[in-house]
């Protein structure tokens, strides 16, 4: 009959860390997933992309380029206004990097020289 006791015991456990882990992240629950720039993927011209969408913080970000070619840059208003990437700068190079939103401006461009002029960069605001 004890091991019965100590089996519910577990399962209440797990059960209240469940509860728990969707009360306290609710945002994750809600995520949404977006590939930038759609089927073109992340390359030049995807500037405007961002338009037209409504953003929340937690939502995934989907990069798909060529690591060769391109990379992804997080930066700052100032990095993306200038198209430079400063020390503090996350460098994302797989080809196919997922990037969570935190609330705010989320500002991305690529490091590779000229690649952002050219419009190769994204600002995104989530709520």
């Amino acid at each position: 009959m004890g091991e019965g006791r100590g089996s519910a015991n577990s399962l209440s456990v797990i059960t209240v860390l469940v509860l728990c882990m969707f009360v306290f992240h609710p945002k994750m629950i809600h995520a949404e997933t977006y590939i930038v720039g759609d089927g073109k993927g992340w390359s030049f011209g995807v500037q405007n992309w961002p338009s037209g969408k409504t953003f929340k913080e937690g939502d995934i970000l989907v990069f798909n380029y060529t690591p060769v070619i391109h990379n992804v840059v997080t930066v700052k208003e100032f990095g993306y206004n200038s198209c430079v990437a400063l020390g503090g700068s996350k460098l994302y190079l797989s080809g196919a990097d997922k990037v969570t939103l935190v609330k705010g401006m989320n500002y991305f461009i690529c490091g590779i020289p000229g690649h952002c002029n050219l419009g190769m960069k994204i600002a995104v605001n989530a709520i």
